[in-house]
């Protein structure tokens, strides 16, 4: 029988062996290989922290594991940008942005607490309410893009995007993948409910993604509606309470209040206090 020991002896060929190379040629070797391996950073910045190493007599463990950190890092910064253009969030907006002085109901603490993202890995809704321009869809683009940051999936869509996406796969009988694809992600955020009339096949398939998560991945909600005026967009009471149920079941409700948010916020910058 075949030696099995001699099995795992590893080979060495001409095509992986670097001994003796000139340092012009181990650098051509290092970058075939990055190429190869995809490995961005590595090829970058081998080069580089060889001479620093050298130079600062670091080991080559040392070296090395300096190397490895660097892809690693720069690795999770582009995973956290995939993550945040996959989002197609309209514009940019983070919780540092945020002046949370001019919405008092909203505590700073609150924020920090939601910017954690336990809340989506406990698979918890989030509301939040408030008059035009008090910072609703500020916090919940923030939010999401914290929930980016964490390398996790999410979605933001105003609810007549999310409704006419929806209609438009069922007439193309791609429904249930729609829904699907959507249920799989970690955070859905659906801003502008209740601005616009749902006619009820378009409630009837949003309360359907509404079902797909519930009580198992979270969706972070902004109206200008409070809970008792949702009948109207949906048209039937019945599957209005019944959306009000899915989304304040263990939910965090985050109220803004009344007072616009961008108008404080400009008054501010522009450093004249708001009229009371």
């Amino acid at each position: 029988g075949r030696d099995r020991a001699h099995d795992r002896t590893p080979l060495m060929t001409a095509t992986t062996s670097t001994a003796g190379l000139s340092d012009d040629a181990a650098a051509a070797a290092i970058d075939a290989a990055c190429k190869t391996l995809h490995l961005p950073t590595v090829r970058a910045d081998a080069g580089p922290l060889a001479d620093a190493a050298t130079r600062d007599r670091i080991t080559h463990r040392g070296y090395l594991a300096e190397l490895l950190a660097a892809e690693t890092d720069a690795r999770a910064i582009r995973r956290r940008q995939r993550r945040v253009h996959e989002a197609r969030f309209p514009r940019h907006k983070t919780l540092d942005a945020f002046d949370p002085t001019a919405t008092p109901a909203v505590p700073a603490s609150l924020l920090t607490t939601l910017a954690s993202c336990a809340w989506i890995d406990r698979g918890e809704p989030l509301v939040l309410l408030g008059d035009s321009g008090t910072g609703k869809s500020h916090l919940l683009i923030a939010l999401g893009v914290a929930a980016c940051h964490q390398g996790r999936s999410v979605r933001y869509t105003t609810a007549a995007a999310l409704v006419n996406e929806l209609v438009e796969a069922a007439d193309d009988r791609t429904l249930a993948k729609t829904i699907a694809r959507y249920g799989r992600l970690e955070l859905l955020c659906l801003d502008e409910l209740g601005y616009l009339h749902l006619d009820p096949r378009g409630a009837e398939l949003l309360f359907q993604i509404l079902t797909e998560r519930e009580e198992r991945a979270s969706v972070a909600v902004a109206s200008h509606a409070p809970f008792s005026e949702w009948g109207a967009p949906f048209t039937d009471p019945r599957l209005a309470a019944a959306v009000v149920d899915r989304l304040t079941f263990n939910a965090h409700i985050l109220e803004t209040g009344t007072n616009p948010y961008r108008l404080r916020s400009t008054t501010t910058t522009k450093g004249t206090a708001p009229t009371p």
